[in-house]
């Protein structure tokens, strides 16, 4: 089976002039008038990997999203040891944030290479089309849902590419309609799409129907939710890895598994830079999560952000199997490996405990570049995520909390504890607990206590009517003539 553990190489016809300092407008290269291209099935193709290319820089969003929430601490080597990540850590993040930005600037990136297939949907017909065109709207519905979680109201353009110039015509688009267009690109990505590709990595009817139940459930639509998820639940290919399986499904050897409904890939060829991480083939995050000056078996040294408490820690029940494959406490490590230490006077807010889904393995440091080259995917959306979800739209919804203890269980039960039985709100907060133990480290954190509007009594600083989102880079503002408001409480 062929694996797209993607080297993305775009042709010269699709190379588009973009750095980490540019706005979020793509410029097309003026080596080939990109009207004369998509005249075949290759042309259509390659610029389909293009999109899936800037997949890879949602690292960055998976790790600020664990950051910000109430699992971890931002770590790393200092105070001042990159500000931005600290800021949103502190719940002090500005409109000047340069993480921020980035997530601005990718994602549109993204939006961008989408539409510019879209444009020319029309230009050439051969079988596999709808294929392609599914997959494309999968993409462009996952990068805008990226926008709109972070940022809200953001510019909406569909099929067409924002070219330079046309920032001054744009305005901010109400949320609820970038929803709209999501959940139109996921419906026709699931009805397009089969369960499995031929190729691994490329996206399936079951991710489209994941990430439709996710963003009907951000949006509280509780009955649409469980209806799709249960779908997928019922017809999909997918299902839980067992007990004495679960703690390798993070090792590069368990990747895109079973339980695997939508899996970024990674790779550990050499290419872009500290200075453009989006330009990035390996996962960045798992050698910034990792041990600082680690020497020893198993894991490998990196850079100690992204440490969890001792409330997450604590989180976990009695007898839970999952704290052991989700938290690496160090200390207990090195009791248990004598042949294993580390510089614990090194690092910024280290607690003792590491994000152990998502460290450098033994033998990472041996490539190019440890913290750039690393091959490990993003498990972006698991199976027991889709329980989970369904669970919380047939319990919130008021739908039946029979068949939500039922996917809630299931997933509890394989962490070896016991079944709920309760039901109404209290079932509603098994579920809540569940979804942090299941999916800690993972980046969902935050969005989770945003959506149930829980963020402000766990999230310390977080300020009610402000966090909730993001503020919009002010450079784009400028960008776009100063006419787009700011989002509330960052005018100051």
């Amino acid at each position: 089976m062929k694996t797209l553990k993607i080297k993305y190489i775009l042709l010269i016809s699709l190379v588009f002039v973009f750095s980490c300092a540019d706005d979020f407008i793509d410029v097309p290269s003026p080596e080939k008038n990109s009207e004369d291209f998509f005249n075949s099935e290759a042309d259509y193709q390659d610029a389909l990997v293009a999109a899936y290319d800037m997949l890879q820089a949602t690292a960055k969003n998976f790790q600020l999203g664990e950051i910000a929430s109430d699992n971890t601490l931002c770590g790393g080597e200092s105070a001042t040891d990159t500000p931005g990540f600290q800021e949103i850590d502190d719940m002090e993040h500005t409109p000047v944030n340069a993480q921020l930005r980035d997530i601005w600037t990718w994602m549109y990136t993204g939006v961008n290479r989408a539409n510019y297939i879209m444009e020319f949907k029309d230009k050439v017909d051969f079988p596999n089309k709808a294929s392609v065109l599914a997959q494309t709207r999968f993409l462009r519905a996952f990068y805008y849902f990226e926008l709109v979680k972070w940022f809200g109201d953001v510019p909406l353009v569909v099929d067409k590419r924002i070219q330079f110039g046309d920032q001054f015509d744009l305005a901010r688009t109400p949320a609820s309609d970038i929803y709209e267009l999501i959940e139109q690109d996921l419906i026709f990505a699931a009805d397009n799409l089969p369960y499995i590709q031929s190729e691994t990595g490329r996206i399936t009817k079951g991710a489209a129907q994941a990430l439709l139940g996710k963003a009907y459930l951000y949006q509280n639509k509780f009955p649409e939710a469980a209806e799709v998820l249960e779908n997928l639940i019922n017809n999909g290919p997918h299902d839980l890895l067992p007990s004495n399986i679960a703690p390798l499904m993070w090792e590069n050897e368990y990747e895109n598994n079973i339980e695997s409904v939508f899996e970024i890939q990674y790779s550990d060829v050499d290419g872009g830079s500290y200075d453009c991480f989006y330009c990035l083939e390996g996962n960045y995050a798992i050698g910034f999560n990792g041990v600082r000056g680690y020497s020893g078996p198993v894991f490998d040294f990196g850079y100690s952000f992204n440490v969890p408490t001792q409330e997450a820690v604590d989180a976990f029940e009695d007898g839970d199997i999952r704290l052991g494959y989700t938290i690496l406490d160090i200390e207990q490590w090195i009791a248990d490996n004598p042949t294993a230490s580390y510089d614990e006077t090194a690092g910024y807010e280290q607690t003792g405990y590491f994000n152990r889904k998502y460290i450098a393995r033994k033998g990472d440091a041996n490539r190019p570049d440890a913290a750039l080259t690393n091959p490990n995917n993003t498990r972006a959306i698991r199976y027991a995520d889709v329980l989970l979800m369904a669970a919380e739209a047939l319990n919130r919804g008021n739908i039946s909390d029979d068949r939500a203890k039922i996917y809630l269980n299931k997933v509890r039960n394989r962490a070896m504890l016991p079944d709920v039985s309760t039901s109404g709100s209290n079932l509603t907060n098994d579920i809540f607990k569940e979804r942090r133990v299941e999916l800690m480290g993972e980046g969902h954190r935050f969005f989770d206590l945003v959506r149930t509007d829980r963020a402000a009594q766990a999230i310390p600083g977080f300020v009610t009517g402000k966090h909730e989102l993001f503020p919009i880079p002010n450079v784009e503002i400028e960008l776009a003539g100063g006419t787009w408001a700011q989002n509330p409480g960052y005018d100051n």
